[in-house]
């Protein structure tokens, strides 16, 4: 059966039936339910053309995004304080740490990791102010990462600056477990945010602390690097093209992560690079993707390869839904976010400090 783009080229989320019916009169608003214009950029054009897109692309979906997390109200009964971290490179790193306010004995962490291809977004965006607050509510301590992006307004700082400022959180939250109340961490982030949660576990693989960490939660993960070849192996590249993000798009952000493309086969700067020895040993991971997303199948085949290597592994699809659409609307589609949200948190209370030796 052809689905999407392959049933009818023209295809959009709003004509696609497989599409919440939803989602899409909430896209309708910001005329996001129709074909997305070809941006007319290529991934070898001039850096400070593609710095611009970045920008305006910042400016653009962060209105967007506002404007959805403004009717999503905020969750009784959580707090956020902040810290700044020490950075690698003499930075700093801001943190925005979240918990229930009466919670009583060390709860799990999830140290957050914002969308944005790696290169555009920051933890103050509403949208993610939002869905860290309704995690911690779940009973979690959530950190949300300021990390440096390769492009926008918190860049331009290519790889590995915006991995290693999450590791350095992700250590310092291991560190201080005491001090935050926590009993384990899992790294969880959506899109560009699902790539740093699965390159951070080869970083922390390779250097020797994977321990400190005991599990790994990606949502619509951006892993793959192969977004303009004709992927046979990833069929929704085509079929969901232009349904809310586009192949063009994700290029051109990943083209500012690794602008002269020296790391395209390190499993560091994109998971998908990972060799099946590399996956081996890893902590329990899930990924959780979108039907109507392109980046679906990358994640999938993501998934099926740490099945493969004997990594405690579960996959999982929501329905309907465009790229991160089951964390975009709160008010919208409240019975999807909730899920979701409670996904992320059932598997990180079914973890243990066992693995991690806290």
């Amino acid at each position: 059966m052809l689905l999407g783009r392959f049933a009818d080229p023209d295809a959009t989320l709003g004509t696609d039936p497989r599409a919440d019916p939803r989602m899409v009169a909430a896209f309708a608003r910001f005329g996001l339910d129709g074909r997305l214009p070809p941006v007319g950029l290529a991934v070898d054009a001039p850096i400070a053309e593609r710095y611009a897109f970045a920008l305006a692309g910042e400016q653009g979906m962060g209105a967007v995004f506002e404007a959805l997390a403004s009717s999503t109200p905020a969750p009784p009964g959580v707090s956020t304080t902040t810290s700044v971290v020490a950075g690698p490179d003499g930075n700093g790193v801001p943190v925005f740490i979240s918990r229930p306010t009466h919670a009583s004995g060390p709860l799990p962490a999830i140290v957050h990791l914002h969308g944005g291809g790696m290169a555009i977004g920051s933890a103050t965006d509403s949208c993610y102010i939002r869905l860290r607050e309704h995690l911690a509510a779940t009973g979690l301590v959530v950190v949300g990462v300021e990390f440096r992006n390769s492009g926008g307004k918190l860049g331009p700082h290519p790889f590995p600056a915006g991995l290693n400022d999450c590791a350095a959180v992700a250590r310092w939250v291991s560190a201080h477990r005491d001090e935050l109340g926590v009993s384990h961490i899992v790294v969880s982030g959506e899109s560009g945010g699902g790539n740093l949660t699965l390159t951070l576990a080869h970083k922390a693989t390779r250097e020797g602390w994977i321990g400190e960490l005991s599990g790994f939660y990606a949502q619509c993960p951006y892993i793959s690097n192969r977004w303009l070849e004709e992927c046979e192996d990833l069929p929704s590249l085509r079929e969901n093209d232009g349904y809310f993000v586009s192949c063009e798009q994700l290029a051109l952000l990943g083209s500012l992560y690794d602008p002269d493309g020296t790391h395209v086969d390190d499993a560091t700067c994109w998971a998908a690079a990972a060799t099946d020895e590399e996956l081996k040993g890893l902590p329990p991971h899930v990924i959780s993707v979108n039907e109507l997303d392109p980046l679906r199948d990358e994640g999938l085949q993501y998934y099926r390869r740490l099945l493969r290597a004997g990594v405690p592994a579960v996959g999982r699809v929501v329905a309907g839904t465009c790229h991160g659409g089951d964390l975009l609307f709160g008010s919208v589609m409240p019975d999807v976010f909730s899920a979701s949200l409670n996904d992320v948190s059932g598997f990180a209370k079914s973890l243990s400090s066992t693995r991690s030796g806290l």
